[in-house]
Parts: C-alpha cells; structure tokens; sequence
C-alpha cells in the first residue's frame, strides 16, 4: 500500500477513486510518563517517553487508514494528512490520518 502526502504519483494514474478513509488513535499517557516528562520540562531536554508514544500512535493511525482503503480496493492513499491533538487534563493523545483511497494503475 502506497501512502503519500501528494496528490498524484509520477508514472501512474488513479484508475478509480474510492473515498476518504480515516485512521484514529486515542492513546492515554501513563502515570510514569506524564511524571518523567513534567521533569523533563523543568530540567530540558527530550522525553523519550512521550516521543515513542507520539511515533506509535502515528504509525497506528496510519496502519488503520491503509487498511480501511485497502477493504475498499484501493492500492494507494494520496493526500495524505496527519493530524494531532491533546485531549483532557493532557494526558490524552488523538492522532487522525486521513487521505483519498485510490487504485492507481501504470501510464501506459
């Protein structure tokens, strides 16, 4: 499954257009996690931990997109976004991908 953010791939046309589809992530921040980043914040530096949390979501949400284009058919997903937001007293992340499910198919 090609994913991209552009709207067309060189060399290929979109034979037959499928839809939006959607992936969703909702991931809650643990405890430890919220407490080693609140001590990062006062010291500096990277939190790993929020980081690594902030990676898998994204690649979840991606995974969940892909596989609802390819139910429908689809071999590629263009115009690819990816969206993030905090939700409740922050310890909760959302992470959307969204793109246009299409069957792309050589130029001849």
């Amino acid at each position: 499954m090609l994913i991209i953010t552009t709207p067309s791939v060189d060399g290929y046309t979109a034979a037959r257009y499928h839809g939006i589809v959607f992936g969703e992530v909702i991931s809650g921040v643990d405890f430890i996690r919220d407490f080693t980043a609140g001590i990062r914040n006062i010291v500096g530096g990277r939190s790993k931990g929020y980081e690594d949390e902030l990676v898998e979501a994204r690649e979840d949400a991606l995974r969940e997109m892909a596989e609802r284009a390819e139910a429908l058919g689809a071999n590629a997903v263009v115009s690819v976004d990816v969206d993030y937001e905090v939700l409740g007293q922050g310890n909760m992340l959302m992470v959307t991908a969204s793109g246009t499910a299409v069957e792309l198919v050589a130029k001849a």
